[in-house]
Order: structure tokens, then sequence, then C-alpha cells
């Protein structure tokens, strides 16, 4: 296709190689630079018939992205012929592979329920790195009170500690648990994005206490849009403006309606805020709406090109 011949040479290609963690340097103009902007797999998940990882990549070259982010849980082969066949396409269209998004859980009790989990994120890693995928969004886990995930969406995120324990032994195991991965990550060149994602990261300063308490550039932040109910704009604004810098941006739209919650995202704001700390990096679209995603997905695409520009 056209499209995708001109890609090959394009600047996007370039921002591949964001590979080395640095803090958020103010630079003297950032104006006119723009983010560069790709989409996560999570948005083509309502897709039917449901298309495969390398399917979502070829839509996403005809959309016009810069990059891909794959979520793991739609990734089926996982041999290493497979990943770096993934990884050719993406870069024979012109495009990145640009972050993974996994899921663990540390908030257990049960030191050997956490050590699996830190062996599933060591091997998560790992297929990270044979992506040649520089960021990896993890996550704390959550404490499993609340069985149904439509339920803890209606209660805004918030479950009940287990009996007999409290935050403050959810902060140690998971602070324990990253500690251990952060000198795997380095090993193998993948930053971890801890994301504001339920469970002890439900807020900016969960968040933040874990990254901050670690103090590694190889454990960053995942700032995800659409995942605070309440002070959002408030929260965004404590995570980016951290010592400890973000690593990526995932962008929510609600298209057709959200599938658990619609939020009004107002994207000037955003792109001011993140511009206001020199966030320079990837902006990936996580669309969770219930449009048909291949309408909805371009639609999108325009709203954050005209916000983070390139």
């Amino acid at each position: 296709m056209d499209r995708r011949a001109f890609l090959a040479g394009t600047a996007a290609a370039s921002a591949c190689g964001l590979q080395v963690p640095a803090a958020n340097v103010a630079t003297p103009n950032l104006a006119g630079q723009g983010n560069p902007i790709g989409v996560s797999t999570y948005s083509f998940v309502a897709a039917r018939p449901r298309l495969t990882i390398a399917q979502c990549i070829d839509r996403a070259a005809d959309f016009g992205f810069d990059g891909v982010e794959i979520l793991l849980n739609q990734l089926r082969d996982r041999s290493d012929k497979a990943l770096v066949d993934l990884k050719r396409r993406t870069h024979s269209l012109g495009m990145c592979l640009m972050g993974l998004s996994t899921h663990q859980g540390f908030v257990s009790p049960d030191e050997a329920v956490r050590q699996r989990n830190i062996e599933l994120t060591t091997e998560q890693i790992r297929i990270a790195a044979k992506l040649g995928i520089p960021s990896m969004r993890v996550n704390t886990g959550r404490w499993g009170t609340t069985r149904s995930f439509n339920q803890l969406m209606a209660d805004k995120g918030i479950e009940k500690e287990l009996e007999g324990y409290t935050e403050e032994d959810g902060f140690g195991w998971v602070i324990g648990a990253l500690e251990k991965l952060v000198p795997v990550a380095e090993e193998h060149g993948v930053v971890l994005g801890l994301e504001n994602h339920w469970g002890l990261g439900r807020t900016g300063k969960g968040v933040l206490r874990i990254v901050e308490a670690i103090a590694s550039p190889w454990l960053q932040i995942t700032f995800d849009t659409g995942n605070f109910f309440e002070r959002r704009i408030e929260q965004l604004e404590e995570m980016a403006s951290s010592d400890h810098p973000i690593t990526l941006v995932q962008a929510k739209t609600y298209y057709g309606g959200g599938r658990w919650y619609t939020l009004d995202i107002d994207y000037e704001k955003m792109a001011a805020l993140l511009r206001k700390h020199a966030y320079r990096g990837w902006i990936s679209l996580e669309f969770e709406g219930r449009e048909d995603p291949m309408t909805a997905i371009p639609k999108s695409l325009a709203l954050l090109r005209q916000h983070f520009g390139r």
C-alpha cells in the first residue's frame, strides 16, 4: 500500500529506539514536536471477526498509527519465531512495537503466590525484549476480595483488604516483588511502567509510593488517562510532576459509551499537562467503547493527533 511504503521512511520509525530510561528533562522548546501515537491491540478486542495480533498490526498501519502496544493476553503464540516475525512485520510497515501490557499480582500474603508472579513477570520481560519492546506495563495486583470485575468497576475500583491484613502489608509485598524484578528489567533493557490500574495502584499516591520506594530508572510510570474516578486531573498531575518519569501514556476513548463506564476526558487539558512536564514519549490509544472499533479507532486517532500532534 502507498501509505505503508511511505511510512518506512518516516521519523516515527526512529522513535523505536526509545530504550534508555532517563528522567524527564525540560528542554528549551517542545513546541511543534508532538508525540508519536500508537494503539494498543486491546482497542481491537471487540472487533468481529476476532483479529490476531498480526492483523491488529496491519490495521494499525492502515489507520496511520506510528506504533503498536501489544496486550499480552491476546498473544497466543509466544514462541521465539512468532515473536521475531511480529517484530519484523511491524518494522516492515514503518511502525514500532513500543509497549507490552501485562498482568501480574503481588498483593498476597502467600510468598509462593508472589514468587510465581515474579517468575511470570520475568518471562514477560523476556518476551518484551525478544519483541524489541522498550516499555512493559506492570500492575500491583489486587486483594481479590471482589470476585467480579464488573462489580469492581461498579465500586469504582475500591475493594476491602483480606481479613487480618492492611494496605501496609500489601505495599510491602508489592515493593519487595518489584525490587527483585528491576535487575531483570535492566538486564533485558526493558523499562517497567507501573500503571494506575486498580489494586494498590488505584490512586496516584499508591503508584508514587511504590515507584519512589524502589527509586530505579528501570521502574517508571505508565500513565492511564481513564483509570481515576475522582480528582482525575489532580492525580494525574501528581504523577506527571514526580521526579520519576512517565514511560508511556495510555489514552482512553469511549465512542459508543464505555464497556464499563464512560469518562469525559478533556484531551486539550491532558496534552497541556503533559507538555508542561516535558513528556515527549508515546501516546497509546486504548479504545474502550461500544462502537465498532473499525470506525471508533480512526476517530480516536484523529482526536489524539489534534491534541498531541505529529
